[in-house]
């Protein structure tokens, strides 16, 4: 017979409704009697029916994250790093791609969250900084957690500084004895692509270097979009000697469109991505591009919201660190 909640309470010594919040993870439980209970369900292999855990607590013990990226590499690793956390603390995961540009973009979600009833959100660029769903999400007091949000007062996630990472690409670029180095920005709507301009500029100033105008070209962070953009750069009458994509998806399309114009990478062009996805470690040249720990950041913003569902806490800004990475598809200028 299936072991049921009372019977677990009754081998721990508690009631009932002690073992359901040792379920939830409730803080207002003490030390030793948590001990007793989890003790108790490990010895009686006691498993929970979720559906009777939703009813009970009139919670539905779910986080559904929202997208709007064509980088199927970083939504993977985002969305790995928030079912970690979701896995740790036995709540599901539900995931809804969305397009942030659409007319009813605000009512979709409006009607996930009253439809589907999740606890709370984890929001992915664009997504983070829609000032329309924020207000709405602000009115309905729906929990969310941010993943690199522009604005981050009051609002609890993880970021990285992405400038700081960008001017370090450059740098490593400038050392090398490029000059002539071109940026392909993300979508105009992720705050990841200003920050990575700004990296890129301030590099760019600190060597005293003008900056061209004509060696920025706006991508989408798809694979596509960089073909397209290194297109442009190929066409124009000086050619760059390293190319900086704001993304590795882009920075793969540089290399495909690199061998396309007959340009062997690195020996003529060097090229560099950000986000050390897989896709970075699957190109040949490998990429030389920045570890943003994707999967981290989900789970620490996963994390923090399941801290604030819980009430632990009221939640933080996390900041995570990032690296440079040096592989094949870089060498020194010509």
């Amino acid at each position: 017979m299936r072991v049921r909640l009372e019977d677990v309470a009754r081998a721990a010594g508690v009631s009932p409704k002690t073992v359901s919040r040792v379920l939830n993870d409730e803080a207002n439980v003490r030390g030793t009697t948590r001990t007793k209970v989890l003790a108790a369900m490990q010895a009686m292999d006691y498993s929970p029916l979720l559906s009777a855990r939703s009813l009970a607590s009139n919670r539905s013990f779910m986080v559904a994250t929202l997208y709007d990226n064509p980088s199927s590499s970083y939504l993977t690793e985002i969305q790995t790093g928030v079912l970690e956390a979701c896995d740790q603390h036995h709540y599901s995961m539900m995931v809804r791609p969305l397009l942030v540009e659409a007319k009813d973009f605000v009512e979709r979600v409006d009607a996930l969250i009253s439809h589907r009833r999740p606890d709370g959100l984890i929001l992915t660029p664009p997504i983070t900084d829609h000032p329309g769903l924020l207000a709405r999400l602000h009115e309905r007091g729906v929990p969310y957690a941010s993943i690199s949000p522009i604005w981050r007062d009051d609002t609890i996630g993880a970021f990285m500084d992405e400038p700081q990472a960008a001017r370090e690409m450059m740098a490593n670029l400038l050392a090398l004895g490029h000059r002539r180095i071109a940026h392909i920005i993300g979508h105009h709507a992720h705050g990841a692509s200003g920050w990575r301009l700004a990296g890129y500029r301030d590099a760019l100033s600190t060597m005293g270097l003008a900056y061209d105008p004509d060696l920025v070209v706006e991508g989408d962070f798809s694979f596509d979009s960089g073909v397209a953009a290194a297109r442009k750069l190929f066409s124009l009458a000086r050619t760059p000697t390293a190319v900086f994509a704001a993304n590795d998806d882009m920075a793969a399309g540089v290399i495909w469109a690199a061998g396309e114009h007959g340009l062997s990478v690195p020996r003529e062009l060097s090229v560099c991505g950000f986000d050390d996805t897989p896709i970075s470690r699957q190109t040949w040249p490998r990429l030389t591009t920045i570890h943003q720990p994707s999967r981290k950041m989900g789970r620490v913003a996963a994390l923090q919201l399941l801290e604030v569902l819980r009430g632990h806490s009221d939640g933080r800004m996390v900041q995570v660190p990032f690296t440079l990475q040096t592989r094949e598809s870089t060498a020194a200028a010509i």
